[in-house]
C-alpha cells in the first residue's frame, strides 16, 4: 500500500461514503473483521476450556491468560520496528496463515486427546504472538489507504468490525466449548483466520518501500526512535500511561471475572459467552458515536467521560448473586455499557495517535503504545489469579474493577482532556 497521496483514489477523496468504493479498503475491512472474530472466539475458547473441562484453578487460569498476553510485552516494540520496513499486506497474510495452521494443529491434538494445559499454553502464546503482528500492521495500514480527514471514519469502520467480532466471538466460543468440544471450537477460530487470509491477500495496491539502506537500520535504533517519539509527544505519552493503568487493572479483573461468572454466579459456558458478547453491540454503538461525538463535544471530553462510564460500570458486578434472569440482564447491560464506552475511547485515541504521527513512524508508535499499555496485561492476569486465591472472588473483583478507574483519572489530569473539536496537528 503506498503513501496517502498515491493510495487514495479520486472517488475516496470526496465524501466519507466513498471509502467503501475503494476495493482495497473493503478487503482490509473484511479481513480485519474475520481476523478479529477468530481472535475473540479464541480468547473465550481457551480460558473456558481450561476452567470448565480441565478444572483449572485461579492460578492456572492466570498463567494461561498471562502466557497468551506475554507477546504484547515481549514482541510489540520489535514488531513495530519491523512493520515500518515491511509490506503491510505480507505481514497480515502471514499472520493469518500461521494462526490458521496453529489452531488446526490444536484441533487435531484435541481430537487425539493431547490438548491439555501445556498444549493450551503453547497455542495461547503462538496465537498471541501472531495477533501482535496482525494488530500492529493493520493499525499502520489505514493511514496508507485514507486521507487525514477520513481517519476517524476509517477507524470507526474498522472498529465497528471489531464490534461485530465481539458480538459473535464470545457467544460462539462459549457455545462451542459447552455444547461440542474444544477441538471444534479451535477449528472454528481457524476458519475465521483463513477467511481473513483470503480477503487480505486480494489487496492489489502496490506498496512503495524505502530504499534498502533506509529499510534496514539496526532494529534497536528503530525501537529507540519510536520510544523517543512517543515519550516526547504529550498526547501519546498520556495515552501510554492511561493504557497501562487500564490494561493492568482490566487483565486482573477479567481473570477474576471469568471465574466469578461460572463459579460464584453458577452460569453455564453458553450464558457466560452470551454475557460477554453484549460488549459487541455496545462497541458497535460506540464506534458509530465515535464518528460524531468528538467533533461535537470535543475529543478530550469524549475520552474522559467515555472512559469513566465504561470502566466504572464494572464496580456493580460484585453486588450480583445467583443465576436469575435479573442477574443475567444486569450483566448484559454492564457489558453493553463497557463496550460502548471502551469503543469510544479506542476509536478516538487511535485517531489522535494517527493524526500526530508521521506515516513512517506509524508502526513504531502503535507498537510502543501497545508495549507500554498491553504489555502490562500479563502482570495484571497473574495478579488477578493471586488475588482470587488469597481474597476470594467477590472481594478481588471489586478491587480490580475499582482499579480500572485509574485510566480516566490519568486522562483527566492531562492535556489530553482539554483537546477540542479538531484533531491535534503533527
Amino acid at each position: 500500500m503506498p503513501s496517502t497521496s498515491s493510495a487514495v483514489s479520486d472517488s475516496s477523496r470526496s465524501v466519507p461514503p466513498c471509502l467503501w468504493r475503494d476495493r482495497d479498503f473493503r478487503r482490509l475491512w473484511v479481513g480485519q473483521t474475520a481476523s478479529q472474530l477468530g481472535e475473540h472466539t479464541t480468547l473465550i475458547v481457551l480460558p473456558l476450556f481450561a476452567v470448565l473441562t480441565l478444572n483449572a484453578d485461579a492460578g492456572e487460569l492466570g498463567v494461561l491468560r498471562a502466557v497468551g498476553q506475554a507477546p504484547l510485552l515481549l514482541l510489540s516494540l520489535f514488531v513495530g520496528a519491523w512493520v515500518d520496513g515491511w509490506r503491510i499486506r505480507t505481514v497480515l497474510v502471514v499472520a493469518d496463515a500461521v494462526r490458521t495452521l496453529m489452531l488446526c494443529a490444536a484441533a487435531v491434538a484435541g481430537l487425539l486427546g493431547w490438548l491439555g494445559l501445556p498444549a493450551l499454553l503453547l497455542v495461547a502464546f503462538a496465537v498471541g504472538a501472531l495477533s501482535v503482528f496482525f494488530d500492529v500492521a493493520y493499525q499502520a495500514s489505514l493511514v496508507r489507504l485514507v486521507q487525514r480527514d477520513q481517519l476517524v471514519r476509517g477507524n470507526s469502520a474498522l472498529e465497528g468490525s471489531r464490534s461485530a467480532a465481539q458480538i459473535g466471538g464470545p457467544a460462539l466460543g462459549g457455545a462451542l466449548v459447552s455444547l461440542l468440544s474444544a477441538p471444534i471450537a479451535a477449528a472454528s477460530s481457524a476458519v475465521f483466520f483463513a477467511l481473513s487470509f483470503l480477503s487480505v491477500r486480494r489487496i492489489r495496491r502496490t506498496e512503495s518501500l524505502p530504499e534498502r539502506s533506509e529499510r534496514h537500520p539496526r532494529v534497536w535504533r528503530r525501537i529507540h526512535e519510536g520510544l523517543r517519539f512517543v515519550v516526547s509527544d504529550t498526547s501519546l505519552r498520556t495515552v501510554c500511561l492511561a493504557s497501562a493503568a487500564f490494561q493492568f487493572s482490566f487483565a486482573a479483573m477479567m481473570t477474576v471475572y471469568l471465574l466469578f461468572l461460572p463459579r460464584e454466579l453458577h452460569l453455564s459456558g453458553t450464558t457466560v459467552g452470551l454475557a460477554l458478547a453484549a460488549v459487541g453491540p455496545g462497541a458497535l454503538l460506540g464506534s458509530l458515536l465515535a464518528a460524531r461525538l468528538p467533533r461535537r463535544f470535543g475529543y478530550g471530553a469524549v475520552l474522559v467521560s467515555a472512559a469513566a462510564l465504561g470502566d466504572g460500570v464494572f464496580v456493580c458486578v460484585p453486588a450480583l448473586h445467583g443465576s436469575s434472569a435479573v442477574t443475567v440482564s444486569v450483566l448484559l447491560a454492564i457489558n453493553f455499557v463497557f463496550g460502548a464506552g471502551g469503543q469510544l475511547v479506542n476509536v478516538t485515541v487511535m485517531a489522535v495517535r494517527q493524526a500526530v504521527t508521521p506515516d513512517g513512524m506509524q508502526g513504531r508508535a502503535a507498537a510502543t503504545i501497545t508495549f507500554v499499555g498491553m504489555g502490562m496485561a500479563p502482570l495484571g492476569s497473574l495478579l488477578g489469579g493471586l488475588l482470587a486465591m488469597e481474597w476470594g472472588l467477590r472481594t478481588s473483583l471489586l478491587v480490580t474493577a475499582a482499579g480500572m478507574m485509574l485510566s480516566p483519572a490519568v486522562m483527566t489530569l492531562s492535556p489530553l482532556a482539554r483537546l477540542g473539536r479538531g484533531l491535534p496537528e503533527r
